[in-house]
């Protein structure tokens, strides 16, 4: 049997057929001890017998008759004493044949013309207390309508229970199946407390990991596919060059240049995308911030002073070191790109604002520039990859539209934020990172 929906309507129904056959014996049991010889019934009518005796002995036939007539209102049958012959002690009659019919095993009802008779003798055994027409005393037959009811009931309750296992794990599987096509966003959403609701979950997570590791990586090819063709055809073009030009250092030196923007642009993917696809992989450190910041400033010495601006820092934080746990290439590339991206667009002869402060739990870098800054209505869409705000870039300063996305996905994978706001003139960019707990 290959469905767990039948063999746990099989287990309960079979468990439940052996209870009730169960049930059944120790109900014929106790019904025998019940009516047999030493049994409560037999008690009860060996106390009526005593109970005639003592109104005959008592009060004569007149006694008798008045506690029989009790008897027989409250017990319903009829009810006799005699003498050992079988003469009735309240009327005379001849009971004589009630006493042969019961023959010599007293104290067991005998069923004789579709009546019950037992016969009890009294404590001297002198007079015969006789019982007639008395209902059997326990007939387990008799509620086999009511096991039918609750072998109903039961049956019923086990087939909500194995609809309640047995459906979770259909759409488990059917969501598992979903997912082995190709839905890579096929999630249960179980919100059961039980060992099944922990599978689903288990599967939801393992799909959202798989999701991300797939995501990265054709987020990856394509990043690399349409951002390589633009240097590798300014390569191209500058090699090309070096078989005519007179200049040849300086076309080597364009080459050299080239290979040095894809060297670095496809690191910082490649760094990126492996972070974003297995979190595991970053290589955790306490940073000082402040220090990192010193040593990005100095390497930007030289882009600022062809740009013509200056750089100015401000450490709000106070005299403790802002740190925070976190991968140092990785942070280091999200900052040094948001501050690149401001040099790019700082006016000759400004001033480059980057303040570093403490906030509740947080350190927030502040990045700014006076330059165009970006129109309002674009400010959400300048951290994806390859958006360009045409007004501000030229085929000079233009960039290759990597940078900020590349520092979002960063700051991201740090568990922070990365925003951005016109500052009026310049745009400021706002880098927000938790700060090192121990």
């Amino acid at each position: 049997m290959r469905s767990i929906f039948a063999k746990i309507l099989l287990w309960c129904f079979g468990t439940l057929v052996i209870a009730l056959a169960a049930y059944l014996l120790i109900s014929a049991a106790i019904s025998s001890h019940y009516a047999g010889k030493g049994g409560p019934f037999e008690k009860m009518v060996a106390f009526q017998a005593a109970e005639a005796e003592t109104a005959y002995t008592a009060g004569g036939p007149p006694a008798l008759s008045a506690y029989l007539r009790k008897l027989h209102i409250f017990f319903g049958p009829e009810h006799f004493l005699t003498d050992a012959r079988g003469r009735d002690l309240s009327t005379g009659a001849d009971r004589s044949a009630l006493l042969a019919q019961a023959g010599g095993d007293r104290n067991v009802p005998h069923q004789i013309h579709g009546q019950f008779v037992l016969v009890a003798p009294t404590r001297d055994n002198q007079y015969r207390f006789i019982a007639v027409g008395r209902p059997p005393p326990f007939n387990v037959w008799s509620f086999l309508p009511y096991y039918g009811l609750i072998l109903l009931v039961v049956a019923l309750l086990c087939w909500i229970l194995a609809i309640n296992l047995v459906s979770p794990l259909r759409m488990l599987a059917h969501t598992v199946e979903r997912f082995g096509q190709g839905d890579f966003s096929a999630r249960t959403g179980s919100r059961r407390r039980d060992e099944i609701g922990d599978l689903a979950r288990a599967f939801d997570q393992m799909a959202g990991r798989i999701e991300t590791l797939l995501t990265a990586e054709r987020r990856l090819l394509q990043d690399i596919s349409h951002e390589l063709r633009s240097p590798l055809a300014r390569l191209s073009f500058a090699a090309e060059l070096t078989k005519t030009a007179e200049d040849r250092p300086a076309a080597a030196a364009r080459i050299k240049k080239e290979i040095d923007r894809l060297t670095d642009l496809v690191g910082a993917l490649l760094q990126v995308t492996r972070v974003e696809g297995d979190p595991s992989s970053r290589s955790l450190e306490h940073l000082d911030l402040d220090r990192l910041i010193h040593e990005l400033l100095e390497d930007s010495r030289v882009e600022t002073d062809a740009h013509g601006c200056r750089l100015h820092f401000e450490n709000q934080g106070g005299l403790d070191a802002l740190k925070v746990n976190g991968d140092r290439e990785l942070l280091r590339r999200a900052i040094e790109n948001v501050l690149r991206n401001a040099i790019r667009h700082a006016p000759p002869g400004s001033s480059i604002e980057i303040i570093l402060e403490r906030d509740p739990g947080n350190a927030l870098i502040s990045v700014r520039d006076y330059g165009p800054g970006v129109p309002h209505e674009m400010l959400h869409k300048i951290f994806r990859p390859f958006f360009r705000v045409e007004d501000s870039r030229d085929s000079q300063t233009g960039g290759a539209g990597l940078g900020l996305a590349i520092a979002h996905r960063a700051v991201m994978a740090h568990r922070g934020r990365l925003t951005a706001s016109n500052a009026a003139p310049g745009l400021r960019v706002r880098i927000e990172l938790p700060l090192d707990s121990e």
